[in-house]
């Protein structure tokens, strides 16, 4: 997730430059954007909230919940291009503003409609450079963020595979153990999955052989439950 110095550093570097206080400055100032801010590496404008920004990542890492630095990184990258895609309407919008202002002058003998339409296609024949120059922006942030996509969801899902086998494994040897009455060490099993995730599989097979056989479930098995039962419940009163 990202940090409160990773913020600071953004709305920083934002800042370097004040830019423009005229409203055709300000305008013209978003074709800095369309040059800038779709490519540096500083992902917030000095017109950006820092906060709303804060939203966009917290509501990105909750979906995709990364667990280890490879996946928080790749989850950033994804934030952070859908953020810069999410700004390409507000700066065309902002070409064509700047576009009304510049040319407010011009067409002054057309009718209102007519002259509106006039005003809107001069700005495209001035700006088209930095028109198409979105579109290729856009383009390329579109491809960033499908390869990213894809990368994230091929490393999860290959992290929830081998944590799958790692509990089977780590449930297998704790079910032998309870029968023969030794001890059980889950860090043999490294430090990636957890005894709750090892003792819910256990438990999971008990109730699927419980329910396939007539003959009921072993001693071990019904203490077993009943010990997973009470450490649920205390965990439930401390919390």
């Amino acid at each position: 997730m990202t940090s409160p110095a990773q913020i600071a550093a953004n709305q920083k570097n934002a800042q370097l430059s004040t830019g423009p206080t005229s409203d055709a400055g300000k305008a013209r100032s978003s074709l800095n954007a369309v040059k800038t801010g779709l490519t540096g590496r500083t992902v917030l404008l000095p017109s950006e909230d820092a906060a709303a920004y804060q939203v966009h990542i917290d509501r990105i890492f909750a979906h995709w919940s990364p667990e280890d630095d490879n996946e928080r990184a790749l989850t950033q990258t994804l934030a952070d291009t859908e953020w810069r895609l999410l700004r390409i309407p507000s700066l065309e919008a902002g070409i064509y503003a700047l576009g009304r202002l510049e040319f407010k002058e011009k067409f002054a003998d057309e009718p209102e409609a007519v002259r509106a339409s006039l005003i809107e296609a001069q700005t495209f024949l001035i700006y088209r450079k930095d028109l198409n120059n979105l579109s290729v922006q856009e383009g390329r942030l579109l491809r960033i963020r499908e390869n990213t996509t894809a990368t994230l969801q091929k490393v999860q899902d290959e992290r929830r595979r081998r944590a799958n086998a790692q509990i089977a494994q780590a449930a297998e040897a704790l079910q032998n153990a309870k029968r023969a009455g030794q001890p059980f060490d889950l860090a043999q099993f490294g430090f990636e999955i957890s005894i709750e995730q090892v003792e819910a599989r256990v438990l999971d097979w008990i109730a699927s052989r419980e329910r396939n056989s007539t003959r009921g479930i072993a001693p071990w098995e019904q203490q077993f439950r009943l010990d997973a039962a009470a450490r649920l419940s205390a965990h439930k009163k401390a919390a």
